[in-house]
């Protein structure tokens, strides 16, 4: 029987199960919160360690040799057997964790400001905040609760709709006066910055004030919401910016809101968790809260 000078790490043994699940690199790092190629790493140094095989890498697929059928069906169960034996060690402890995925600019500008409220109600449950993506489509694998940006609540999921997200147009403080006086020309004097995940945005928001589509002097075009209002916020130019993202910049004068139309989109930001995850008493806990917080509004 062979013996293992020293057994594999769990997060390979974690990698390898969720990259046996998906036969797929890409989905197992999505679920993990990495990127392909450290999945790929691990299960270079997985099969070093065991001396053996476990995938057959095709040009679009994975497949898994029988040593790794063998190895899933009798690793699977430990780990779940681990993560309920940890969790339950947590809870004899009394303390929660909160696993928490949402866009970048929403925590930075809506969720972290406010966050001390939840902590004092509930100092027995330990927060793990992730924003690596700044702009998350799906509920990730790894959270407990996801706050994201969409059309509809997402199939199959437990979601509760916390508010929309209309547009308006700001600029920095020292190109107020500017925009006063000049108005409608004033596209003619300042640069438009533009969101590529919304690049018809300015078209709707000039048929909202029944004005022509700008013809700015210039086009600054940027690809993650936190970039437009940084960009608004360093005086590139004039950006359409979420209201409720910018309400804590506008307040400090940061930014100043320009022209008075609201562009409507159909966009809300939801809480999501998967069915199983909205029964944990931290979850609860948070959908309680931010409720209160962002619905009383």
């Amino acid at each position: 029987m062979m013996r293992l000078s020293r057994p594999p790490p769990l997060k390979n043994l974690r990698a390898f199960c969720a990259a046996a699940r998906h036969r797929s690199f890409k989905f197992a790092a999505d679920e993990l919160c990495v990127t392909p190629s450290a999945v790929s790493h691990q299960m270079k140094e997985l099969e070093a360690s065991l001396a053996m095989r476990l995938f057959e890498r095709k040009t679009r697929s994975l497949e898994l040799t029988t040593a790794a059928h063998r190895l899933l069906e009798e690793v699977e169960p430990l780990l779940e057997a681990l993560d309920r034996t940890l969790a339950q060690c947590a809870r004899r402890n009394g303390r929660l964790n909160l696993r928490v995925r949402m866009p970048a600019m929403f925590a930075s500008e809506l969720f972290i400001p406010r966050m001390a409220s939840f902590c004092e109600a509930h100092p027995l449950i330990d927060v793990q905040l992730d924003t690596r993506d700044p702009l998350p489509a799906a509920h990730a694998p790894t959270a407990d609760v996801s706050i994201l940006l969409a059309d509809n609540a997402p199939a199959g999921m437990k979601s509760t709709r916390l508010f929309s997200s209309p547009l308006i147009a700001v600029c920095a403080r020292e190109h107020a006066a500017r925009v006063a006086q000049l108005g409608r020309e004033v596209f003619g004097a300042l640069a438009l910055i533009v969101d590529r995940t919304r690049p018809f945005a300015w078209d709707g928001w000039a048929d909202e004030i029944g004005l022509r589509t700008p013809e700015p002097k210039q086009v600054i075009e940027v690809d993650t919401m936190t970039a437009v209002v940084r960009a608004a916020e360093r005086g590139l130019g004039i950006a359409l910016a979420p209201a409720a993202l910018c309400d804590s910049l506008l307040r400090s004068g940061a930014l100043v809101r320009v022209f008075a139309a609201r562009l409507a989109t159909t966009n809300s930001y939801f809480l999501v968790s998967r069915p199983k995850d909205a029964e944990k008493p931290q979850v609860k806990a948070l959908l309680r809260w931010a409720l209160a917080e962002y619905q009383r509004e």
